[in-house]
């Protein structure tokens, strides 16, 4: 794996019990509109980057964990959620890796930072390491879309019918036990986005399905941009045919690790122990250096 993050330090064994609220919820501007976000942590700057429909508050479990591990978490909720000012009507998924790069400055981050995307928010890290590469300084991209094919790869996710991203979304909640803590986590931010704006969500809904952006990772691969690429094995919603078409742009091979789409929020503990192990790998390639 290529994450490192050495200024954080290593905790080994089970983090201690997380006090309630362990994120700060806060409010800035950003591009002259409000933006809602949560924070967590103290040392270098990690910017994490949610998936469609959800928000600052879905990951908040996952997310305390790798605060504690010494690194600044910042978790905005993207334009259109958690009550984030949506972008203008037409903005393609470029305009939110901007919006990214704007949120930033607003929070005073002046050094680049480690950027976590799952799903839709790895689409838009994406983005924002090539638009604006003083920006990141490593990525990690969990069940992100920009791989674009499905089946065997020959047919594009942007042509699936509404049925069928719905019946692979409806999937997420089985095994019933893991189902219902990923709906417990993400209950909040997804029926709030819904009921306050609806529009936000088909928009960036149809921005997710017809992300293909290959090339921009065919450049951060020339770049030499440190990348990790992480899948659960029973993604169906961003299936492995469009996870292997990511790594193949970039180059590299990714990680498949036990679930779908949506297991670092069933299973925070599996997303510690998976960081953990990036930065025990990092840290032991920089000794042997």
């Amino acid at each position: 794996m290529n994450l490192a993050l050495p200024p954080c330090p290593l905790r080994r064994g089970a983090p201690p019990a997380l006090p309630a609220g362990h994120l700060r919820w806060s409010r800035t501007l950003v591009q002259g509109r409000p933006a809602v976000y949560g924070e967590a942590g103290d040392g270098p700057p990690v910017l994490f980057l949610h998936g469609w429909g959800l928000g600052h508050h879905t990951y908040k479990r996952a997310l305390a964990r790798l605060a504690l591990r010494g690194c600044r978490v910042l978790a905005p909720a993207m334009p259109g959620f958690g009550g984030t000012a949506s972008l203008p009507d037409g903005s393609d998924i470029h305009a939110f890796g901007a919006w990214a790069n704007a949120f930033l400055t607003a929070v005073g981050v002046d050094e680049p930072a480690v950027v976590i995307g799952h799903s839709f928010g790895g689409g838009v890290s994406i983005t924002l390491a090539h638009d604006h590469p003083e920006r990141v300084r490593q990525l990690v991209l969990v069940n992100s879309v920009g791989g674009a094919v499905w089946g065997r790869g020959d047919r594009q996710l942007s042509d699936r019918a509404p049925w069928q991203w719905a019946y692979e979304f409806a999937k997420e909640a089985w095994p019933p036990q893991k189902g219902a803590r990923m709906i417990l986590s993400a209950r909040e931010d997804f029926f709030g986005n819904m009921l306050r704006n609806p529009r936000a969500m088909f928009n960036a809904g149809k921005l997710a399905s017809e992300a293909d952006l290959r090339t921009e990772l065919a450049e951060l691969k020339a770049r030499h941009l440190p990348v990790v690429v992480l899948s659960g094995e029973h993604d169906g919603v961003i299936p492995l045919s469009a996870f292997d078409a990511l790594c193949s742009a970039l180059g590299i091979e990714g990680h498949v690790l036990p679930g779908n789409h949506s297991w670092l929020l069933a299973d925070p503990d599996a997303f510690d122990e998976v960081m953990a192990n990036v930065v025990e790998l990092q840290s032991t390639l920089g000794k042997e250096a």
